[in-house]
């Protein structure tokens, strides 16, 4: 009797303890990023069927950036290609330029000098080039820090054209008061060389092109250099921001860094972070203009995007809680623009019918 009642008792237990556990079936484990090979035209692709999109949808999309006088465009999921369409004569070893998009490359790049030790955002720009690099007086030039050129809220007058040069750039307001859209984040490239003791190019190549395999260099347009790649290597600078600074099992730049750069930088502007456009915030700012809107950027876009956006509709939008990366290149979609458009919107609303 005592032996069937401790068979009894344990096959209680037993039972009381199956039934407080939580379920073992259909567990899953996020999916690991994928990196393309550097050196190499390899890249693996994932369907849309599998991540269950509408494929309905995803012709009208193409056909409307086809129209909209697209060159390249390329969708990631969790790094594989997703969908990859050229249009207009371009192809996949063309090179296109990044206009304002290649900002956020200056991001990285200043990222890696300071998590090198070579640079510290915090510090005045004047530590590293001197002063007189403006026609501020010393003692308002000396109030703009290297932040503040990746902030855009330098004080200086953005008025006066592109040109970087001394008699450009003048005071309006103390650094840190006002967020100005203006070409001094340049600046931030002459801090990187003169720390670094190398040519910003060479420094670019060596420490963030070249370690993720990326294609394209920087060309001169006038008074400005402008970056030039193939589609797929704003890809992969895309895929190398999604990734939280890491290629494969190497550091590139810092994720410390990367958050405060997709992080609202000021209190002006909530949708910039360090020259990154950022979703989802209640107010923007929108360049050549002092006044305030309200509302997400892209409305139509997921919340957590941010988004590097260049002249005439150059593209690189990161979706964290998606896993995506998109970018877009080509021609101006409808009107010239300094980057923010509404082809933005119009854009996402296409997307959102495919990937939704």
């Amino acid at each position: 009797m005592k032996f069937k009642n401790l068979i009894l008792l344990v096959f209680v237990i037993v039972s009381c303890s199956s039934e407080n556990e939580e379920p073992q079936a259909n567990i899953s484990t996020p999916e690991t990023t994928y990196f393309p090979p550097l050196n190499s035209d390899v890249w693996e692709t994932t369907s849309p069927n599998d991540l269950n999109w509408n494929t309905n949808a995803l012709q009208p999309l193409l056909d409307f950036l086809e129209d909209k006088n697209s060159k390249g465009f390329i969708v990631l999921h969790n790094g594989k290609i997703v969908v990859e369409q050229y249009f207009n004569t371009h192809n996949e070893n063309a090179n296109w330029y990044w206009a304002s998009a290649g900002k956020t490359l200056t991001t990285a790049v200043s990222g890696i000098a300071q998590d090198e030790g070579l640079i510290n955002i915090n510090n005045k720009v004047s530590t590293y080039l001197g002063t007189g690099w403006t026609s501020a007086s010393l003692e308002k030039e000396n109030l703009i820090t290297c932040k503040n050129l990746l902030s855009m809220n330098s004080g200086l007058d953005d008025s006066l054209g592109d040109v970087v040069a001394p008699e450009n750039l003048q005071y309006i307001t103390d650094a840190g008061e006002r967020w100005a859209y203006h070409n001094v984040y340049v600046k931030m490239q002459d801090v990187v060389a003169q720390a670094t003791n190398q040519s910003w190019s060479n420094y670019f190549n060596t420490k963030l092109r070249d370690k993720i395999g990326m294609s394209g260099s920087w060309i001169s347009l006038g008074d400005l250099s402008v970056y030039w790649s193939n589609t797929r290597s704003m890809a992969r600078f895309g895929l190398l921001m999604s990734a939280n600074g890491t290629w494969e099992n190497s550091e590139i730049v810092s994720s410390n860094f990367l958050d405060q750069a997709t992080s609202t930088s000021q209190d002006i502007n909530e949708a910039y972070g360090y020259l990154w456009w950022l979703n989802g915030k209640n107010t923007f700012h929108l360049p050549q203009t002092q006044f305030e809107f309200n509302g997400a950027l892209i409305p139509n876009a997921p919340n957590d995007m941010y988004a590097a956006l260049g002249k005439n509709d150059q593209k690189i939008y990161v979706v964290p809680s998606k896993d995506l990366v998109i970018v877009r290149m080509g021609e101006a979609a409808d009107d010239s623009n300094f980057g923010l458009s509404t082809f933005d919107n119009d854009l996402w609303a296409k997307i959102n019918l495919v990937i939704n």
